[in-house]
């Protein structure tokens, strides 16, 4: 069987079970942690089939399986504690609990799960052997890629956790130089696999990873649900940080006379 058909009736698998808890629990978050590890699990599986030289088949095992299991065990604390996350209680409004419709959506992830590993499928196949230029950018990138989604979720889930807090906007650390510096810091992780698949026959499909997690943070997923919450919750105080603060990319804040 080829991996890529692999992945593709492992994620269809994991997702049917997961569907199956969503049912029980009425908390949807549980089809992020299921897709931040099934990802791990694409690296890996990629990694050990792929045809390309050791040290790029190396470093997409490695590194897309630290990205997962890091990305999905902090998922995973934070929808085992706290109330079904605000995009899917939006969606739940509109769709109620209707099996068929859930069931839809969570097939859709297992798609876009097969969509998203495509780019360490590449990196897995790069004949391209030894240290290069390359390599040592794509590392660089994802450590300070992941390096800086971990220290914005510690920033943000500290904050949280502290009740004088409660009501207030996050401002703290990298969150006072992006309202979304998570976001922009795991947009930035995908280029990783733009830099280690150079040389690869297919390396034109590595930024795939990028331009889709880009689309759905942006338009679809993202931001655009986190701060309509935050606005309904925060008001006047999430709009005054809205002027003054950068949506994704980080920046210092504006002056508003």
């Amino acid at each position: 069987m080829h991996p890529i058909a692999a992945v593709a009736l492992l994620a269809i698998a994991v997702m049917l079970a997961v569907w199956q808890v969503q049912r029980r629990t009425r908390n949807a978050g549980w089809v992020d942690v299921a897709w931040s590890y099934l990802m791990a699990a694409a690296a890996i599986l990629y990694a050990l089939t792929g045809a390309g030289a050791t040290l790029p088949r190396l470093a997409v095992g490695i590194l897309g399986a630290a990205w997962g299991v890091r990305l999905g065990t902090h998922l995973a604390h934070r929808v085992w504690n706290e109330a079904e996350d605000g995009r899917y209680r939006h969606m739940r409004g509109m769709i109620g609990n209707h099996d068929g419709k859930w069931l839809a959506f969570f097939m859709l992830q297992a798609g876009f799960t097969v969509l998203f590993s495509l780019p360490f499928w590449v990196v897995a196949q790069n004949p391209v052997a030894g240290v290069t230029a390359w390599l040592v950018a794509g590392v660089a990138v994802f450590v300070v890629a992941v390096a800086g989604e971990a220290i914005a979720d510690r920033q943000l889930a500290r904050f949280r956790a502290d009740p004088a807090n409660r009501g207030r906007v996050c401002e703290v650390g990298l969150w006072r130089y992006s309202r979304h510096p998570n976001y922009f810091f795991e947009w930035l992780h995908w280029f990783s696999y733009v830099l280690l698949g150079v040389g690869a026959a297919w390396w034109w499909i590595t930024p795939l990873g990028a331009v889709l997690m880009g689309a759905s943070l942006a338009w679809i997923t993202g931001i655009p649900f986190v701060e309509a919450q935050s606005l309904r919750s925060r008001g006047e105080a999430y709009r005054d940080y809205q002027r003054r603060t950068s949506a994704f990319f980080p920046w210092f804040p504006r002056r508003v006379p």
